[in-house]
């Protein structure tokens, strides 16, 4: 490891303590920053050449250094220095020893908007990388769901996780496809508030040379440029806006695993996992064991903690600059590996489930799951819902008291008669073919809804 010199050594005599290095320093996490970073001196430099304030041989000599640099990165053959206390001060110090051109780099910007706008870079990056996970996520239920409707699968809708009425394995399904859309949405809109250029910004005031951040901007892709500088170099709302979002993915896959988890037990048989999705016990050679889902499970509590760790971080900060802000990327980087690899092997957990289709119609088959379905047919003959559900909810009541069957009772009722007892009987299609609703007729046009979407995403 080569030495060197920290960019502030001049203001200080000696040198830094070791436990001063060591909490001050980010490079061991905030070098997969390290594209970003050459990135935006590729573009912070090129700026300098066309505003006058470096010579275009001099660009030349700092653009092949910092090619090599990257390299040298991305292959492993770099030497970082004890020096080295972040990406930049490491990117910086090798390409000034590749030519001294280089130190010029440094011209008319600071740490402050530079690490800044490395983070909006690495955020939209990320942002997209997670879009396209989680729309493959999306697809995998789409295909399940579409494949259960054509086969007719249901099973029984739960509220307070007791069985109230019977839904199509494709409406369950689909619930969670809306559920994911709404998270892409989301990753979206904070897409929207990262992507603002703040190089220019300075350590907090700007500068009094001639350069031009809306060129860096535009070299760079972003698509507006900041306002204040002193907003610029402190903001980091917009980490705090991925970090929500990516809680809430964590909400939803944790809610997805959850359903995996009773499904794949004993108890429920729904669903069989694969072999590849699941593991076994070291003592009990009988297990097959949803481990995917319980840690899309636990990992919620870690993207929770996440954003909330953060934003108690920013609570207290005055304007601008505080290293307290260092703490912007360990979460952000966390929470983005760790929803993309969730949501990677819950989609080859969804790919792979063989539903059981048997112990799903088995357990909605009961003829209490179309309580509701009798009381909406003396509505439809003019009686008041409440009336109605009074009425049912007694021979519901007399069934499971007395053991008479809940069919011969419905049919000997003045109200209800043989018409209604055919809505208990097994496997009828469900008539919730309200919009939204499970009926077969309105999965079908929510399906063909979901389609359109996705395609959209694609």
């Amino acid at each position: 490891m080569a030495d060197g010199n920290t960019l502030w050594h001049g203001r200080f005599d000696g040198d830094a303590s070791q436990a001063l290095r060591e909490l001050n320093d980010s490079l061991p996490f905030d070098r997969r920053m390290y594209r970003e970073d050459i990135a935006g001196s590729r573009a912070h430099v090129e700026m300098l050449c066309e505003v006058g304030l470096i010579e275009a041989v001099e660009l030349q000599d700092i653009l092949e250094a910092l090619e090599v640099v990257e390299a040298e990165i991305a292959e492993g053959t770099f030497e970082w220095a004890q020096s080295d206390e972040d990406i930049h001060t490491a990117i910086e110090r090798r390409a000034t020893e590749i030519t001294p051109s280089a130190a010029k780099i440094h011209t008319g910007r600071s740490r402050n908007d530079q690490v800044a706008n490395d983070v909006r870079l690495v955020a939209l990056s990320e942002i997209d990388s997670l879009a396209e996970v989680l729309g493959a996520l999306i697809r995998s239920l789409l295909y399940r769901a579409e494949d259960a409707h054509e086969n007719g699968w249901y099973l029984p809708g739960y509220t307070h996780l007791q069985r109230a009425q019977p839904v199509g394995l494709a409406h369950h399904l689909a619930a969670y496809c809306w559920m994911l859309m709404r998270d892409l949405d989301r990753l979206h809109e904070a897409r929207g508030r990262a992507d603002v250029s703040v190089l220019g910004a300075g350590a907090l005031a700007g500068s009094a040379l001639p350069i031009d951040p809306h060129l860096v901007a535009e070299k760079l892709g972003f698509t507006s440029v900041f306002n204040n500088s002193l907003d610029a170099v402190s903001d980091r709302d917009f980490v705090a806006d991925l970090l929500y979002s990516l809680s809430v993915v964590g909400v939803h896959l944790s809610r997805l695993g959850e359903e995996i988890c009773l499904w794949a037990s004993s108890e429920f048989n729904f669903v069989e996992l694969d072999d590849a999705f699941s593991t076994g016990s070291s003592m009990m050679p009988q297990k097959k064991n949803p481990d995917i889902a319980e840690l899309a499970r636990g990992k919620a509590g870690r993207l929770l903690g996440n954003l909330t760790g953060f934003l108690a971080t920013q609570k207290g900060l005055p304007l601008t600059y505080n290293k307290d802000l260092q703490e912007d990327k360990e979460p952000m980087f966390d929470s983005c590996d760790t929803v993309r690899l969730t949501a990677l092997a819950l989609t080859g957990m969804v790919e792979t489930l063989k539903f059981n289709e048997d112990a799903m119609k088995e357990s909605a088959d009961s003829p209490y799951g179309a309580a509701t379905d009798l009381a909406d047919f003396l509505v439809e003959k003019g009686i008041p819902f409440r009336t109605a559900h009074s009425v049912i909810a007694g021979l519901v009541r007399e069934s499971l008291e007395s053991g008479d069957d809940l069919v011969t009772l419905v049919e000997s009722h003045e109200d209800l008669g043989a018409d209604a007892a055919q809505l208990l009987l097994p496997g009828i299609g469900s008539r919730r073919n309200s919009h939204g609703g499970a009926g077969s007729d309105a999965v079908s046009i929510q399906l063909e809804a979901l389609r359109a979407r996705v395609g959209d995403l694609r």
